[in-house]
């Protein structure tokens, strides 16, 4: 990544740089500047909506890094010092999400699509929550599995409105939730690399338990859980481990295979 568009931008010299891992969409670096400050620095074709998305969870409270500056595919972010997550983070970062939780839409989806890697995610809205979560979150992959597994996964489809509310609150949702999405430092915890879109709010916790577990204190800062929640755990676990599957492979169809099962199929 060429260091030149934030040199201008906050005219400072760039005095290092270091590629970090990043997300499926952007290249990511830290930039270390003259005055002593550091910003994260993201290039990709879709960096404005992920800037659209840090400012809407930022608007309800919810920790996310600030955006301090977006040109075309440039993204300029505050810098976060990573720390070891401790009780007081998970509490933090529990409290954070149930204040993004809090935030409503006037329906389920999002303004524009997005992705992960090659794998496009259809925003587009729906009538009612059930319908959603199969059209847009996993009839989409039909094409991908194999015949047996993709008529199981239309079978988990057909009985969504008897098994999913039909109109819960519409939340605003991280839409990318694992571990890896939460970031502790010394402040708290933040919320970074999101997907946002708007939709049961189950959602985000579901894939918080996907591929690890939050912390005991996490659940002390988000509240208590829902009835019924451990049902629907597979269902909502189900996009993800598609995306997963879509991307990497066969590695992943024994963990969609598993949680077609936990869904009842």
């Amino acid at each position: 990544m060429t260091v030149q568009g934030p040199s201008r931008i906050f005219g400072k010299d760039v005095v290092a740089t270091r590629a970090l891992h990043g997300g499926d969409l952007s290249e990511v670096v830290r930039m270390d500047l003259s005055d002593g400050t550091a910003v994260a620095v993201k290039r990709g074709p879709r960096v404005a909506t992920e800037a659209a998305m840090l400012r809407a969870m930022a608007a309800t409270g919810a920790p996310v890094p600030k955006v301090l500056h977006l040109q075309g595919d440039l993204l300029c972010l505050e810098w976060l010092e990573e720390t070891t997550a401790s009780a007081s983070g998970w509490r933090a970062l529990g409290s954070g999400l149930a204040k993004l939780h809090a935030a409503r839409g006037s329906g389920y989806g999002w303004p524009e699509d997005y992705a992960f890697g090659k794998v496009v995610i259809d925003n587009a809205p729906a009538a009612d929550w059930p319908r959603f979560w199969a059209e847009r979150r996993l009839l989409p992959f039909l094409s991908a599995l194999p015949p047996a597994m993709a008529r199981r996964l239309e079978s988990v489809a057909r009985a969504l409105p008897e098994r999913l509310p039909a109109s819960p609150p519409p939340a605003l949702l991280h839409g990318d939730l694992w571990t890896g999405n939460a970031l502790f430092s010394a402040h708290g915890a933040y919320l970074i690399d999101p997907a946002c879109y708007y939709g049961h709010a189950e959602v985000d916790l579901a894939m918080l338990d996907l591929f690890g577990a939050p912390a005991p204190d996490f659940h002390a800062g988000y509240g208590p859980e829902t009835p019924g929640r451990a049902a629907r755990r597979p269902i909502y676990q189900l996009f993800p481990a598609l995306v997963h599957y879509r991307l990497f492979g066969a590695a992943y169809q024994g963990l969609v295979s598993r949680l077609i099962g936990a869904a009842g199929v």
